[in-house]
């Protein structure tokens, strides 16, 4: 290990509590963020903007480092009016970098881009609401419309949005979790019929062993430590699973212990570290099933898979004919190590199982996560208190989205409530998610994108062709709270529309409004905003959505649609008064209750202190898969973990490459949550001012003569011929596998293809990036911070 970096010896402690406080003051509204913070995930308080980690009602500060930096980003004094976007054209806009174009503050009214001037400038709502509606009904079909939406909105508003793109006729519903735990959601349907975890919070308080697979909480999910911690305190054991070796998982202070904070002292997470390849988690679980079912029969729960399960003997095949030749060489650890993990596993009486994205984004990410499913059905870990499934998801309501029906291809149950209750017959084709979104807009097939919240363009593989696609809509209107890259990818029309925040009061008709998110523990609470709108002119998501769809319906012709159930379609869509449920939130929840499984006397159960469980069907071993059973999946190992390139690919054109492989996974630094950049620095790596940066085995770096801080170029290889590559990265010697190297995002999705995406997932395979590394040729300076 260089010693040019200094990573710290433990996550968390005293730096974190300095980190939050700087945050908090460089908002410019630090005596409101500091009371903000005591609001944080507190009863009565509003739900952190930040991850879907559930809430823990115990303690009077329930926020974490990056929740901080969440909410002191969104609470800022500065702001991005008529002024701002006067002094800056578009053109200048897109060379500054993401970080500074956030940092500029919130946007404070809605602007309309004049594509004469190259400059956005100020425009009514009502004008607005009026051009948004013209356009749509002068389509001359729904699906060329894209309804993207990001997990930030809340329950009441995902709702509303996809009423009103389901009404209007489409299912086009992009999404974030298209880019990242997709490949969850299909695996858990087809294995336990339900596409959510099993588990809820109290679990970690009864777990015996905790896998954690492919996941970095001590950035992306701070709160998850606090749990971690307090189970190895109790004598849990964490088994880790990561291709870095990330100091969180390692050791952790906890703020909110007096000895960890002020001394060395420190809490040792993981019980056993293993570091496999990239996407070789399949073939490290697969040993362990591999020594289980060979050795260990005793610790099989039949009784379990007989009563239970489908496939199993289709799957304890499959497992025999897998080697450990293959094993070993495809997972890049030793038998001993994965025969120790599995030891742990069938030995502890209840496991938790968790991943994140370092499962879901490759080629194969469903069958790495059936695989883990698979382990569990094995020992009947599923069901019990302190064992099950827990893919830990992103943004904040991610999971309460597609709850509401924020979903491309709805299922035939869900879309039958809508049609009885509103008595219509709503689309039943399958729409787009982000990358079928993305190729409609690049052919021009799809005329207008819709984003709710989020940030497409930095957030979307293949920059050059997402920028492209995004500018080739004919209006592209982007509900946002903050200036980002989508505002940018104009050349038509475009429509920036300043929405409040999470923090901020939410009054309609005098009254204060609560909304409501679902965590990854299929928790359901509400939210209630405290600090007073950055301007008048910020409208909540629900208005914006609610006068949309008001504007669209009230003026549409139908008559360029398809023909007598369009009508049917529009007289339900006029009899809805969306202007009324703008005004009060409890409608939009009776909708709910009325169109959805599991929200009886919903405006009532949010009343509760910690709301209510949803509940989950695995959890109660009902199986709403095809067999009616919890099904094992006999698939084999993959051939090779890398999508779509064999070791002889080609570069482009008829230039073929000499030059060893490497594998790389994009990932966040400790100062950016999803594509949002707090800072320059990555604390728990030990990078500082910087971000274009590639870790590297310092045996990989001596073989290919490179030495620390050198400035390389990096390109991707793909079978379309096309050149993807990125310039000036600083070399970062690090322990990470051979083979292996790391770079963080946004900066890297130029690098992933559009078409390289997880088989029946669709998800960018932003995990297993083939590359060859170059000495730069034309260096690229980092933008110092502002």
């Amino acid at each position: 290990m260089s010693n040019h970096i200094e990573k710290p010896s433990k996550a968390g402690g005293f730096p974190s509590i300095q980190a939050t406080l700087s945050h908090v003051l460089r908002s410019q509204r630090t005596k409101q963020n500091l009371k903000n913070l005591l609001r944080v995930n507190q009863t009565d308080g509003f739900d952190c903007p930040g991850c879907a980690w559930g809430d823990n009602k115990h303690g009077a500060f329930q926020f974490c480092e990056n929740g901080a930096k969440a909410v002191a980003w969104e609470s800022t004094g500065k702001g991005v009016g008529s002024e701002f976007f006067a002094q800056h054209s578009v053109r200048q806009l897109a060379k500054q970098t993401d970080y500074w174009l956030e940092y500029q503050g919130r946007l404070t009214e809605p602007m309309r881009y004049n594509a004469a001037t190259d400059h956005y400038e100020p425009v009514s709502w009502t004008d607005a609401f009026s051009i948004i509606a013209d356009k749509l009904n002068s389509l001359s079909s729904p699906n060329q419309v894209e309804f993207y939406t990001s997990g930030r909105a809340s329950n009441e508003a995902s709702y509303l949005y996809q009423l009103f793109g389901r009404l209007y006729g489409t299912n086009n519903f992009p999404d974030c979790s298209n880019m990242c735990h997709e490949a969850s959601g299909v695996a858990l349907t087809k294995a336990i019929g339900i596409g959510k975890g099993t588990v809820v919070l109290n679990d970690f308080d009864a777990a015996e062993a905790i896998f954690v697979f492919g996941q970095n909480p001590g950035t992306n999910h701070p709160r998850m430590m606090n749990a971690l911690r307090k189970a190895a305190k109790h004598g849990c054991k964490i088994v880790t699973f990561n291709n870095l070796k990330e100091v969180a998982l390692e050791k952790f202070a906890s703020p909110q212990s007096p000895i960890e904070l002020l001394t060395p002292a420190a809490t040792t997470i993981s019980h056993q570290y293993l570091t496999p390849k990239l996407g070789g988690d399949m073939a490290a679980v697969r040993g362990m099933a591999k020594y289980i079912i060979e050795q260990r029969q005793d610790k099989i729960d039949h009784g379990f898979i007989e009563q239970h399960s489908a496939f199993f003997n289709e799957y304890q095949q499959s497992v025999k004919r897998t080697s450990w030749q293959q094993i070993e060489q495809q997972s890049g650890l030793t038998r001993a190590d994965i025969i120790k993990a599995a030891i742990l596993f069938s030995g502890s009486k209840s496991v938790i199982s968790c991943w994140a994205m370092g499962l879901t984004q490759h080629k194969h990410s469903v069958d790495i996560i059936r695989e883990v499913i698979n382990l569990h059905l094995l020992c009947g870990q599923i069901g019990k208190p302190g064992a099950g499934l827990c893919p830990v998801r992103g943004h904040s309501n991610v999971q309460g989205n597609r709850t509401m029906g924020i979903n491309e291809k709805p299922s035939n149950e869900f879309i039958a409530h809508f049609d009885n209750f509103f008595d219509t017959r709503f689309p039943r084709q399958a729409g787009h998610n982000v990358v079928e979104a993305l190729k409609a807009l690049q052919t021009k097939d799809s005329k207008v994108l819709i984003c709710l919240g989020g940030n497409l363009a930095a957030a979307a593989p293949d920059t050059d062709f997402t920028y492209q696609a995004i500018r080739n809509a004919e209006l592209n209107v982007q509900i946002s709270t903050k200036l980002n890259r989508s505002h940018l990818q104009v050349t038509q029309d475009a429509l920036i529309l300043p929405c409040l925040g999470r923090t901020e009061l939410d009054v309609q008709r005098s009254e204060i409004q609560k909304i409501t998110v679902e965590d990854t523990f299929s928790m359901v609470h509400a939210s209630t905003g405290m600090t007073e709108p950055v301007s008048e002119l910020c409208l909540s998501e629900i208005d914006i959505v609610a006068q949309m769809a008001n504007a669209t319906f009230h003026h549409r012709d139908y008559h360029h649609f398809a023909g007598v159930q369009q009508a049917k379609t529009q007289s339900a869509a006029t009899k809805i008064d969306w202007l009324a449920l703008r005004d009060d939130y409890g409608l939009i929840r009776q909708l709910i209750q009325n169109t959805i499984n599991g929200f009886e006397y919903y405006n009532q159960r949010i009343e509760q202190p910690a709301g209510f469980y949803l509940g989950n069907s695995a959890a109660r071993f009902v199986w709403n898969t095809q067999t009616k059973r919890a099904e094992f999946n006999p698939s084999n190992l993959p051939d090779s973990v890398i999508a779509d390139c064999s070791s002889d690919a080609q570069l482009h054109g008829s230039q073929s490459t000499q030059q060893p492989i490497l594998l790389l996974q994009s990932l966040r630094s400790h100062d950016q949550y999803n594509t949002t950049i707090y800072g320059m620095d990555d604390r728990y790596r030990g990078i500082k001012g910087k971000r274009n940066v590639l870790f590297i085995n310092p045996q990989d770096a001596q073989n290919l003569n490179l030495v620390e801080a050198q400035l390389v170029d990096l390109q991707s290889i793909a079978n379309d011929n096309i050149v993807r590559k990125v310039s000036g990265f600083s070399v970062v010697l690090y322990d990470i596998p051979q083979g292996n190297i790391a770079a963080y995002y946004p900066e890297t999705n130029p690098l992933v293809s559009i078409n390289s995406v997880g088989i029946d997932s669709y998800t960018p395979t932003s995990k297993s990036i083939p590359v060859v590394i170059t000495p730069s040729t034309k260096p690229v300076i980092n933008v110092a911070q502002v």
